[in-house]
């Protein structure tokens, strides 16, 4: 999700032979593939699945199973597995069937990427999970087929017939097939695996295509189960391919990572995961809560509720003493930092993310939430560890939290986060354009490492938090520091004698909203009869209370896009009026770019990479311009429901928007689109080794630095702000 949304291959990891309790994302929000269609990518090789009992001859009775596997290791648990090293085959063991429709048993699916491309447009990142599906194995005929549920259309209630006619009228997905090899007298059978784990389960084609580097295709003769990573256990099974892709034509992004362009090769996992229990319960989703949650169409839904029903994502957690206000939970969330995260980084991380345990005791549940870092052995996507993943791309990118997310349910299984390893630098480089290199590493409040260490713990806790379940409150901003889900902006403010002061640039631990939607989430009732009833009014109450403190919760929907008409909702700003931030940001920006100058570079560093950090210290007022553009035919609402909270949208004052048009306005003046020309002449055209990257202006003075690009480009903030595209008109038979 981006942050919702901002990758290393270690030797081999093997999993710790720990049981499994039970199974599997999200969201983060804010990024996925779409993991049907990457699951169905079988096109790579037509009839490989029908090779898969090759073997075997086509007329007389099947070879039993010992004798097939005659050799081979088996490796038991969930399902037993039998590698054949010889021809670097895995063969699967399958119980009798148990259903009419010839079902084995269903099991949780989740596919994802131990290695990555390392490039942040491409977005094929170390540690990438797709989301979590739920599989059926059914012997049909002489075969085994993997189908996927299809859990988007269900009936809650109702007896098998209402389950029949709803499982009929939407079609289910067959992700892979495959001849059966070999039959015992009592139903058990085996069949070749080895091509279900050697697939494009991940869509790495599609995607690529998508991202526009390209026609790849799965070369199967580069590409290898790697058995030592195909083990059994008695709550999962894990499998693990190296595959290889090709290309004649391979884009730009590719080219830029990949040693031989036309081969990319990532290691790609699978798990099948017993189904979790029947034991958690599922709570209704509220637009007002803060979390997000999973969609479905109920149809045994009573004339009197929608169809449309919706359960926010959580974690499972289960008091001690389910009668008591404040009680320990039975079994506490352990986050695992990756030890790969250097020093002080990693301290930082643990620091960060440990704050989320004020918020679960503050919703009841005390010893529920602490952070670790990942033991040693521990492979980074074993379902059994909530991870904190270091990730590593060419170039800055998003950081994303979410999960494995049982899609029956919304219970979070796994939480997962991924940091991109550059993002700090990027905060380093910000703190030294506006205040210097010369307290960098002394570890003061005014130094840029020890400021961009605070703003690593923000990250930690804000991705952290998406995995608990919940999304963005871009509105926090506007009532304190409420809420770490917000995108903080640093706090810079101006002293009376011209100085930037730093002392409060970002917030320490959780702030009062994020308390509010754990305990939405999380809280926990005490059992009886009328339970439902009670959770209902306790939730309701949660939900008022936030209510009267003020509390605003908006998200991504009415933030991010461009025409965007709510002024509280926008991202990296300060303060509740967008306007007095434009205005703070441009004091600051005026003072930092007044003495920026060689002392903005650390010693020895070319003057040429002036430019990158001059690119941030130009645009500080970026977002807060944003923000204020928003005032200008804005729309002043919140999120209500009948009978609670704001029952209309109000325009914007007129007086508001007349201040913050010419808050705009100002911005396209000569003195603030200018850069001293001390400055213009540092920067001098870049060395070798030093080619151009993201942070620099486009214009037409190549080698030289053009002064008129970058003004040309904050111009063009301004002007592509308030003119908004208009929307069609509608076609008139409509």
């Amino acid at each position: 999700m981006k942050s919702q949304p901002s990758c290393r291959r270690p030797p081999r990891l093997a999993l710790l032979r720990s049981p499994l309790a039970g199974a599997v994302i999200i969201a983060g929000l804010a990024l996925a593939l779409p993991a049907a269609s990457g699951a169905l990518q079988g096109a790579e090789a037509p009839g490989a699945a029908a090779t898969a009992g090759a073997a075997v001859a086509s007329h007389g009775p099947l070879p039993t199973i010992a004798a097939q596997v005659a050799g081979m290791e088996k490796r038991a648990g969930l399902l037993d597995l039998y590698l054949d090293r010889r021809h670097g085959k895995v063969w699967l063991r399958l119980p009798p069937p148990s259903g009419p429709g010839g079902e084995v048993a269903s099991y949780l699916y989740v596919e994802g990427l131990v290695s990555g491309l390392g490039s942040n447009p491409v977005g094929l990142d170390r540690g990438q999970q797709g989301d979590a599906r739920v599989v059926t194995l059914r012997r049909v005929g002489g075969k085994l087929l993997v189908e996927m549920q299809n859990l988007r259309f269900r009936v809650l209630a109702g007896g098998a017939a209402a389950r029949q006619a709803v499982r009929e009228s939407f079609a289910p997905s067959v992700l892979w097939g495959g001849e059966v090899a070999a039959e015992d007298a009592d139903g058990q059978a085996l069949v070749d695996f080895t091509t279900f784990v050697v697939r494009d389960a991940h869509g790495i084609v599609a995607h690529m295509k998508a991202a526009g580097e390209g026609s790849f295709a799965l070369d199967r003769e580069r590409s290898a189960v790697d058995l030592e990573s195909c083990l059994a256990f008695p709550e999962n099974l894990e499998l693990e391919a190296v595959l290889t892709y090709v290309s004649a034509e391979p884009g730009a992004q590719v080219r830029a990572t990949v040693p031989a362009a036309g081969a990319v090769t990532l290691i790609q996992h699978q798990s099948l995961l017993r189904l979790p229990d029947g034991g958690y319960r599922p709570r209704r989703f509220d637009p007002r809560s803060g979390s997000f949650g999973i969609d479905f169409l109920d149809y045994a839904a009573p004339l009197s509720e929608p169809v449309d029903t919706h359960w926010l994502v959580r974690h499972r957690l289960e008091k001690v003493d389910p009668a008591a206000p404040r009680s320990p939970v039975k079994k506490p969330l352990v986050y695992y930092v990756d030890s790969a995260a250097p020093e002080p980084v990693r301290s930082a991380l643990i620091e960060g993310a440990s704050w989320w345990q004020a918020a679960f005791e503050k919703a009841g549940l005390l010893d529920a939430f602490r952070v670790e870092v990942l033991p040693e052995g521990v492979h980074p996507l074993d379902v059994r560890y909530n991870v904190i993943e270091w990730v590593h791309r060419s170039t800055r990118g998003w950081s994303y939290g979410g999960g494995i997310v049982d899609p029956r349910t919304g219970e979070m299984i796994r939480g997962h986060v991924t940091l991109g390893s550059l993002r700090i630098r990027q905060d380093l480089l910000l703190f030294e354009g506006l205040l210097g290199t010369g307290h960098t590493g002394a570890g003061g409040p005014d130094d840029p490492q020890q400021l961009a260490l605070a703003r690593i713990r923000q990250l930690a806790a804000h991705e952290v938090g998406h995995s608990l379940g919940l999304a963005h409150n871009f509105a926090a901003s506007t009532y304190g520091r409420a809420s770490v889900m917000d995108y903080p902006a640093p706090l810079v403010a101006t002293t009376p004698a011209g100085d930037l002061d730093v002392s409060r640039a970002y917030a320490s631990g959780i702030g009062d909203w994020d308390v509010q939607a754990i305990r939405y989430a999380y809280t926990e009732f005490p059992p009886g009869p009328d339970l439902g009833a009670r959770e209902r009014a306790g939730l309701d109450e949660i939900l008022r209370e936030s209510l009267r403190r003020g509390m605003v919760y908006l998200t991504d929907e009415d933030a991010r896009p461009p025409g965007a008409a709510q002024p509280l909702a926008n991202l990296w700003d300060n303060g509740a009026d967008p306007v007095a931030g434009l205005e703070q940001a441009l004091a600051v920006r005026r003072i930092a770019l007044a003495r920026f100058g060689a002392g903005n570079v650390a010693s020895g560093r070319p003057l040429a990479t002036l430019q990158e950090v001059l690119a941030p210290v130009y645009f500080h007022h970026r977002y807060q311009l944003e923000a204020a553009i928003k005032v200008v035919g804005g729309l002043d609402y919140e999120y209500s429901v009948r009978g609670e909270g704001s029952q209309e949208a109000r325009p914007v004052a007129a007086a508001w928007q007349r201040r913050a048009l010419g808050a705009a306005l100002a911005v396209l003046a000569p003195e603030t689109l200018d850069i001293p020309e001390s400055v213009v002449r540092l920067i001098l055209p870049r060395p070798p080794g030093h080619p151009p990257n993201v942070e620099l202006f486009a214009g037409g003075e190549a080698p030289a630095f053009d002064p008129l690009a970058a003004a040309a480009a904050a111009a063009d903030t301004v002007a592509a702000g308030l003119v908004q595209e208009p929307l069609p008109l509608l076609d008139s038979a409509f």
